[in-house]
């Protein structure tokens, strides 16, 4: 199993980015996907996830901003962060739950 992410970076508040997650080794249509993030010295917090046939979940702190996808045909699972807040900032993971599989990290900051 592999989960590479990327599309991490640095972005003023209110400003946008799409984070990219490429899945491989595992039969990723049958598998729900999540990301998760982490600010150093706490806990990784669930962000949002995405069942295989479609289903989001979000978190209360991302809900209305933030936008879970996939693309069945390609591996991927995408993360579309509008209206960032400096709060954002984090450390991104894809994750596989069943497989319980992380991807290395994409690192976001959300600064002026």
């Amino acid at each position: 199993v592999q989960l590479v992410e990327s599309g991490g970076g640095l972005v003023q508040p209110g400003g946008s980015l799409r984070l990219s997650c490429a899945a491989s080794g595992f039969t990723f249509n049958a598998h729900a996907m999540s990301w998760f993030r982490q600010v150093p010295g706490k806990e990784r917090r669930f962000a949002a996830s995405i069942g295989f046939q479609g289903l989001t979940v979000y978190s209360d702190s991302v809900k209305g901003r933030f936008t879970i996808s996939r693309d069945n045909a390609k591996n991927m699972v995408y993360l579309q962060m509008n209206d960032l807040k400096p709060e954002d900032t984090a450390m991104y993971y894809c994750y596989v739950p069943v497989l319980a599989q992380w991807g290395q990290g994409t690192q976001v900051t959300v600064s002026s």
